[in-house]
């Protein structure tokens, strides 16, 4: 199964806390629930910052979570993944979904099996208990269109990279964006369809390289996915187009620091995602307790939340400026 060290690494912390309880130690060390957290893809900093915050916040809401990031963004290899925690019998599997269809199934046989699912980016993920986000789809896709707007004077061609054409929440961004442009900025003009490339440098890099040269009136980029600005920005500064082409999205501030500053990324929003993981750890201990979440409860770095019991949603509102102003802030922290 191809899916990070991550995986054996957990395994052996089982292990190693089987070998604790034969030499006497606690055993409130075992008694925490565990909690697997499958993302959409590791050794990217957007999941290495959530693995943080998850391991951060474990100890504090007493429960024995891990994250498990896969080293392509696949579903198949995510539905690997959470067979192998179902088999392992864990209390609540955290889901950041690549394909929300294809998950449907294995979800479906954990829930079955007593398992609660917490999803995070995936609101319209079915077999879901909770899905908890930290910003509304509307309010993410039309911050950012405004900031594109702004930075290509509301007139000329723009395209629009997603994480895949799967990814649910990627794509209600899109939509939501593409949507808001249509009536409010006129003028301006998406070329073609979306990308599903900006999970990928490489891949965000090459479509980069295609669209140039494929449409040379090309004024703006928008991306959903964190590699999207990275790989764009990259071919920006190479030929030259960083003060033509506006670039916009959300992206780790520690890897695109130097694209902000020079300008090449205009800017974007991102959520915190260390604050991410802390909330897939508190949440999963709340559900591992049998408690449902309540309105206006307290969630950690984000406060008071909204939720929707019919829609299955913990709804807060908590982003974060990419602009020159805020990214050393944001670097500080280790994002």
């Amino acid at each position: 199964m191809e899916i990070s060290r991550r995986v054996v690494l957990a395994g052996l912390g089982s292990a190693v806390v089987a070998g604790a309880l034969a030499t006497g130690l606690p055993k409130a060390m075992a008694a925490d629930p565990q909690a697997g957290i499958v993302v959409k893809i590791g050794g990217i900093p957007w999941f290495n910052a959530m693995e943080v915050g998850i391991k951060k916040a474990a100890p504090e809401f007493h429960v024995d979570a891990w994250m498990i990031g896969p080293t392509q963004a696949d579903a198949a290899q995510q539905v690997r993944a959470i067979e192998d925690l179902i088999a392992r019998k864990v209390s609540v599997i955290g889901i950041v979904p690549n394909d929300s269809a294809a998950l449907e199934p294995v979800l479906a046989r954990a829930r079955a099996a007593g398992i609660k699912v917490l999803a995070h980016e995936g609101p319209d993920q079915k077999e879901k208990d909770w899905d908890f986000e930290l910003t509304t789809v509307d309010g993410y896709g039309r911050a950012h269109m405004d900031l594109l707007a702004k930075e290509m004077g509301e007139e000329g061609q723009y395209i629009v990279y997603v994480g895949s054409l799967t990814v649910p929440l990627h794509n209600a961004w899109a939509d939501a964006a593409i949507a808001y442009q249509k009536e409010k900025y006129p003028k301006m003009q998406m070329l073609g369809d979306r990308f599903g490339v900006a999970e990928s440098v490489d891949d965000s890099m090459k479509t980069t390289q295609d669209q140039i040269r494929a449409n040379p009136d090309l004024k703006g980029i928008l991306t959903f996915g964190s590699q999207g600005p990275i790989g764009a920005a990259r071919v920006l500064d190479d030929r030259g187009k960083a003060e033509t082409i506006a670039l916009v999205g959300g992206f780790s501030p520690g890897q695109g620091v130097k694209y902000v500053k020079s300008g090449t990324i205009r800017g974007g929003f991102i959520w915190n995602p260390m604050t991410a993981g802390e909330i897939f750890a508190q949440v999963s201990s709340m559900l591992a307790a049998g408690k449902e979440p309540t309105d206006n409860m307290e969630l950690t770095g984000v406060g008071a939340v909204r939720v929707y019991p019919d829609k299955k949603l913990i709804q807060a509102q908590k982003l974060e400026s990419l602009d020159k102003e805020n990214i050393d802030r944001l670097v500080e922290l280790g994002l």
